[in-house]
């Protein structure tokens, strides 16, 4: 069976506190590593996704109803659902990584990056999701 948990591939997550939440695999460790010797993924996803907006809305309302929030977590490929799709949301590998959970606020640095990208996506409204 081929690999198929490559990055920027579209997952669900299944368990945990992001439980039912669409994510973007940033990057795959299909080995394991030494302190995580299982197939895991480091993923980023949208916590709180942006809201219905209508014409009539003014541009202030429409800006706060935009806004999304992240999250990046490393998860077990057993608590991901992989799906058909793929996107090209090119997150700062530098930025995101393995090492940015180990300070408070690199971490913060890393979900704010994949924050932008997120909403910079959504805000260009060519397609259909964000994720």
């Amino acid at each position: 069976m081929g690999k198929f948990m490559k990055s920027g591939k579209v997952v669900l997550v299944l368990n945990g506190r992001f439980a039912g939440r669409k994510a973007v695999i940033v990057k795959n460790y299909d080995d394991g590593t030494s302190e995580k010797p299982y197939g895991h993924a480091l993923v980023a996803g949208i916590d709180r996704y942006p809201r219905k907006v209508t014409k009539k809305m003014g541009k202030k309302k429409l800006s706060q109803r935009s806004k999304i929030k992240s999250f990046v977590r490393v998860v077990n490929y057993n608590h991901l659902m992989p799906t058909r799709y793929s996107v090209d949301v090119n997150i700062d590998k530098t930025v995101v990584n393995k090492d940015a959970f180990r300070d408070p606020g690199k971490r913060r640095k890393a979900r704010r990056e994949a924050k932008s990208k997120f909403e910079e996506r959504y805000k260009t409204g060519d397609r259909k999701s964000v994720v």
